[in-house]
C-alpha cells in the first residue's frame, strides 16, 4: 500500500471539495523540504472530501491522484515573496473582519472552513478590507483542534494564507474564483493559541487569472508568506 491522503469533510472550501490552501499544504508536506517550503502546489481538479488520494513521489516532485487522475502536483518554489504593504495589528484586523463583504451572503464559498463567517468549527480567517487600501486582513488564532502536540499543523497555515489573499475580498467584487496555484514559505512553527494577523493583497490579473500575495504576521514580524493564482468561475 502506497502513501495516501484523505481530506476530512470538516476542511471544505466549496461544499463538496477541500479548501484549496489546506489541500495544497497537505501535498507540500510530502516534499523533501516539507510544508515549510518554499513550495509550489498546483491544483488540477477540485480535491475531493473523504476520498483516498494516492501520493506519488517523482524525484523532487509529488503528484496527488484520484483513481489515476491528477488532483494536485507539488514541487519546490523559486518565487519571490513580496513584503506586505501594511502590517495591521490585531485590533485593526478584527475591525477588518467585521467588514467582511460576504456576511449574510450565501454562495459557493460562504461555508468555507477557513473564511466562512458562519463556521463555528472553522478558522474564522474571514477577511475584510483595511481602510483606504486594497488590502484585506483578519485575525488568525488557531486552537488545539488544528494542532498536534501544541503545534499548529502546517496545512492550516497554508489554508490561512489562501483565503486572506482572495482578490475579490480586497477588490470589493462578487466574482467567484477558485485557487489554481499556491506558493508558500513558512518561517517558523506556530503554537496553538497564538494570536496572529493574516493579510492579503492583489497583484494584478490576466484574462480569467487573478494574482495575489499574503502573509501571516506576529508581533515579531512576518512568519509566513505566499503567492497565489486564482481562476475566475464563469457566470451563469
Amino acid at each position: 500500500m502506497g502513501e495516501q491522503i484523505v481530506i476530512g469533510a470538516r476542511f471544505n472550501g466549496p461544499p463538496a471539495s477541500a479548501n484549496g490552501g489546506y489541500a495544497a499544504g497537505l501535498a507540500a508536506a510530502f516534499l523533501a523540504s516539507g510544508a515549510g517550503g518554499p513550495a509550489r502546489v498546483s491544483l488540477r481538479l477540485p480535491p475531493p472530501l473523504e476520498t483516498p488520494l494516492d501520493v506519488v513521489r517523482d524525484g523532487g516532485a509529488v503528484r496527488v491522484l484520484r483513481d489515476g487522475a491528477l488532483v494536485a502536483e507539488a514541487g519546490p518554489s523559486d518565487a519571490e515573496f513580496p513584503d506586505p504593504p501594511v502590517r495591521p495589528d490585531l485590533a485593526e484586523a478584527a475591525r477588518a473582519r467585521d467588514r467582511h463583504p460576504w456576511i449574510g451572503v450565501d454562495n459557493l464559498l460562504t461555508g468555507c472552513f477557513v473564511c466562512g463567517h458562519g463556521r463555528a468549527d472553522g478558522l474564522r480567517v474571514t477577511p475584510g478590507r483595511l481602510p483606504d487600501a486594497d488590502v484585506c486582513a483578519a485575525p488568525f488564532e488557531p486552537d488545539d483542534t488544528v494542532a498536534e502536540n501544541g503545534i499548529v499543523r502546517p496545512e492550516m497555515l497554508w489554508a490561512a494564507l489562501d483565503c486572506v489573499s482572495y482578490p475579490p475580498f480586497a477588490q470589493g467584487t462578487d466574482v467567484i474564483a477558485l485557487l489554481g496555484t499556491l506558493e508558500a514559505e513558512i518561517g517558523r512553527e506556530v503554537r496553538a493559541g497564538e494570536r496572529l494577523v493574516a493579510v492579503g493583497w492583489p497583484l494584478g490579473s490576466s484574462g480569467r487569472k487573478l494574482f495575489s500575495a499574503s502573509a501571516l504576521l506576529s508581533a515579531e514580524g512576518v512568519i509566513a508568506r505566499a503567492r497565489a493564482t486564482w481562476i475566475t468561475v464563469p457566470g451563469p
